[in-house]
């Protein structure tokens, strides 16, 4: 190419397709012949790992949770400590392959180098390949309300919904949570067949539409169903995608669930790989999913950007769609709740905080400090709250809007061209800003709080603590504990 330097035309090749593809949507993504091979891998039932979940923070591998019982945990890792070596693989400033580092055959060993407290161990694990479970918890509630957590749409999880809902059954239940907040999604089908426990035979639960015929498909429930009648409370949040948006939604739309909390994510695109040459693949986004109603689940319309490269939302599906029994439900993007618990702001101050790693962090100290000993006693004070916003402020975190964006430049630009005015104008701006953050963060403080006393408690008791301290004070598990409790009221929201 008659480049001045030496290229590797390879690398260049790659990365232009990638950024090309990027300008579709996050999903769309081209996969070298190493990734495939390495997601293959990840994907056989002899590759499995030590139950830790890892991230870079600081530039730092680090434990941020374990699952109970695994290797990791049962060898003495703790969240929080800084994995330097894989193997006597450095893994320093780099997330390329740390998984596979890991992972293994079952029963094979990893030699596993961390730094905790500015001491080093080595220490060998087990790679046991403990699989999490899809419900890590269920229960029958005061007053004969069944409760039922669904983390993941992993292979298997509506047998395990099934078996969960039929003790609870035994044990005469009344009504049905059923828990979805923080569930990404998962495998189609999972979601379908789980529909199925609460609608009849050949009910349409969900349909993909696309502007290539074949792929339009439509999903309908093939077996009966396990109850027609408990009364069902679906529980989502800002975190439930994908499948569990079409589960809500498909409950929703057929009038079998009161759904509570707040919006969901609003992922409704629909992926298909289709191979390359060398052994590379391209992951294209094929078709959208739409609920019974009609409702499209995706939230953003990749093909519309503003002119600072903002996404926009999904227009052509806003507005409102009837259920079976003609109830007003609306589209625009995930599943708007019948009983709304969302707090309207300004800006998504919660996903900048978990993206800072804010959260984790001070979570981390919090435990290290004060370690929670009885989940029934703990609560965390006023006090707690106003030290976290006081840290976050105080480090400065970008809201990541175009006004924020823009003063920066502004600020850069001043700079260099040493207009003190400007400087002190772009200054007053900051203040302002700045007390929007802090205005945001006493708008959310409920929800702040909720985060994090969920990852103290993740630190202490694992993700299972995390439902049940949520069973003993949660607003959404409350307020479907009373609705259940009133069916009066249930079957008017239904009608």
């Amino acid at each position: 190419m008659n480049y001045v330097d030496e290229t590797n035309p390879a690398e260049l090749m790659e990365t232009g397709v990638k950024k090309m593809l990027s300008e579709l949507d996050p999903y769309t993504v081209y996969s070298s012949e190493q990734d495939v091979e390495d997601a293959k891998m990840r994907r056989s039932g002899d590759f499995v790992g030590i139950g830790a979940n890892l991230r870079f923070i600081n530039e730092a591998l680090t434990v941020t949770e374990l699952y109970k019982g695994c290797s990791a945990d049962k060898g003495g890792i703790r969240p929080g400590d800084v994995i330097r070596k894989i193997n006597s693989i450095s893994v320093d400033n780099s997330s390329n392959g740390v998984d596979v580092l890991l992972g293994g055959k079952k029963n094979s060993d990893v030699d596993i180098t961390y730094v905790r407290n500015n001491v080093s161990k080595t220490i060998s694990l087990s790679r046991d390949g403990r699989k999490e479970k899809a419900v890590p918890l269920f229960r029958l509630l005061e007053n004969d309300i069944g409760y039922v957590a669904l983390t993941r749409f992993s292979r298997g999880a509506a047998r395990e919904v099934e078996s969960a809902l039929k003790f609870l059954l035994i044990d005469e239940a009344k009504g049905l949570i059923l828990d979805l907040r923080n569930n990404p999604g998962g495998l189609l089908q999972e979601a379908v067949n789980i529909v199925n426990l609460f609608v009849p035979k050949n009910q349409l639960v969900v349909s993909t539409q696309s502007n290539i015929k074949k792929y339009n498909t439509r999903f309908v429930t093939k077996q009966q169903p396990l109850s027609l009648d408990i009364p069902l409370i679906v529980l989502v949040n800002e975190r439930s995608a994908s499948a569990s948006e079409i589960v809500a939604g498909a409950l929703q739309d057929l009038d079998r669930a009161v759904v509570i909390g707040k919006q969901s994510f609003g992922k409704g695109l629909v992926q298909q790989p289709k191979p390359l040459p060398y052994g590379a693949q391209i992951k294209i986004t094929i078709s959208r999913y739409f609920t019974p109603s009609g409702r499209c689940i995706q939230a953003l319309d990749y093909s519309r950007k503003t002119k600072s490269g903002a996404v926009k939302s999904v227009e052509d599906n806003a507005g409102v769609f009837k259920t079976k029994n003609g109830r007003d439900v609306f589209g625009g993007g995930g599943i708007m709740p019948d009983i709304n618990l969302g707090v309207s702001s300004k800006f998504d101050l919660i996903k900048i905080l978990k993206k800072n790693n804010f959260v984790f962090n001070f979570a981390l100290a919090y435990h290290e400090r004060n370690p929670v000993k009885n989940l029934k006693d703990f609560s965390l004070k006023e006090s707690v709250f106003n030290q976290f916003k006081k840290d976050c402020l105080s480090k400065g975190f970008s809201l990541e809007t175009t006004t924020e964006n823009l003063l920066l430049k502004a600020y850069v630009a001043a700079e260099e061209e040493n207009l003190s005015s400007i400087i002190k104008s772009v200054a007053v701006f900051n203040d302002a800003l700045n007390k929007e953050k802090e205005a945001e963060f006493v708008l959310l403080k409920s929800e702040i709080l909720t985060l994090l006393s969920e990852e103290i408690i993740k630190m202490a008791f694992y993700n299972e603590g995390v439902y049940e301290y949520a069973l003993l004070n949660n607003k959404a598990i409350n307020t479907a504990k009373i609705l259940l409790g009133d069916l009066g009221r249930y079957a008017a929201l239904l009608k």
